[in-house]
């Protein structure tokens, strides 16, 4: 399992030439973004203290300072105990049905956070994915995970699958793209996986 060569020289050098400069790029990007906005009065009185831990400020403008302290909290709280706790349980009860049990937690954490309906969507896309990895067509597993993640960002599948979705929340949004997509591209590896290598078996 896993790569038995190392990659050419000449390969390596490529990659970290190309994530040197993506990386410089967008450091690049960020500082000039920090030093306009640092002197500008409406950021000044938006600033106050944020994390006590790290001794870092918080802009109460900010989404993403608001959305990871108040939104995101809760439920990153309650995902990590929960998996920690659950896998931990699992280990020590059954670790024969490891596998299972977490299927079963992670369908109920789904369909209790976003619904039945969203769930078999969900269950849609794996199932389609699956067959494609039957088939043996590593070209055909590709394309029905790029066209799945597109069915994400196109008008009227967009609009009809989250109408899957039940109720409306804060991270709806959140939850509904970042989930599906993940779940997409979780699928699409282990079928081209699975193409790459039919003799094993995957449990």
């Amino acid at each position: 399992m896993g790569i038995k060569t190392a990659l050419p020289a000449a390969e390596l050098g490529l990659y970290s030439l190309v994530l040197s400069g993506a990386l410089a790029y967008a450091g690049r990007g960020l500082l000039e973004a920090s030093q306009d906005g640092a002197h500008r009065k409406a950021f000044r009185e938006s600033v106050r203290p944020g994390w006590e831990y790290i001794g870092r400020k918080m802009d109460v403008a900010d989404f993403e300072w608001v959305m990871w302290f108040t939104s995101f909290r809760n439920v990153i709280i309650f995902a990590l105990s929960g998996h920690v706790l659950f896998a931990k349980l699992c280990t020590m009860v059954a670790p024969q049905l490891r596998s299972w049990m977490y299927a079963v937690y992670g369908a109920l954490a789904v369909m209790g956070t976003m619904g039945p309906w969203y769930l078999l969507l969900l269950l849609g896309h794996c199932v389609g994915l699956y067959v494609a990895s039957l088939l043996g067509q590593p070209w055909l597993c590709l394309g029905l995970g790029l066209a799945s993640l597109a069915s994400f960002k196109m008008d009227p599948l967009i609009s009809w699958q989250s109408g899957f979705v039940t109720g409306t929340f804060d991270l709806q949004e959140v939850l509904f793209h970042g989930g599906s997509s993940f779940t997409v591209l979780r699928c699409t590896s282990f079928a081209l996986e699975s193409c790459a290598h039919p003799d094993r078996h995957y449990s």
